[in-house]
């Protein structure tokens, strides 16, 4: 079916394999896309994945200065590629409130995947994308990680296989 190198690995990939409970948030604070994303930033330098917040933040920024992230259903991704990384990280964020991303389906937004890659790894990033992407379709994933409230559970369900 074609010759995408991203998609096979994509499909085997668990979501646990690039994320850890220390790193889903199931109590992101938030009223809008900005707020959540400094959040973010700064929590992962707490959890010494990166190193310096405001950089990340305005990484984030800027990507989704290009276009939102949000993938519609509730979920956005927002990603960047950033200096200092050995591999892709994957942080997960609840929010109690929906927030508008700007999706195009019009729905805010509950569940996020932020996603920070080594800018020498694209198609290590892509794969992650991917990966969320597949894990996102996959019947009622999004609706069960919303009534999931501690982060060992929501890791064991990144941790399901994506065909599941």
């Amino acid at each position: 079916m074609g010759t995408d190198p991203v998609a096979p690995t994509a499909q085997r990939m668990r979501l646990s394999s690039l994320t850890s409970p220390d790193l889903i948030f199931v109590d992101l604070p938030g009223a809008d896309g900005p707020t959540v994303l400094r959040a973010f930033a700064e929590r992962l330098v707490k959890r010494g994945v990166a190193r310096d917040a405001d950089k990340l933040y305005r990484l984030l920024l800027e990507r989704e200065k290009l276009g939102t992230t949000a993938l519609g259903h509730g979920v956005a991704v927002p990603h960047c590629k950033i200096d200092g990384l050995d591999d892709v990280v994957v942080a997960v964020g609840l929010l109690r409130r929906g927030i508008d991303f700007e999706a195009t389906d019009g729905e805010p937004v509950r569940l996020l995947f932020l996603v920070i890659s080594p800018n020498a790894a694209p198609a290590a990033h892509l794969q992650a994308l991917a990966a969320i992407s597949r894990w996102v379709k996959a019947d009622h994933h999004v609706e069960r990680i919303l009534d999931l409230h501690e982060p060992q559970a929501i890791f064991g369900l990144l941790d399901r296989p994506l065909d599941s």
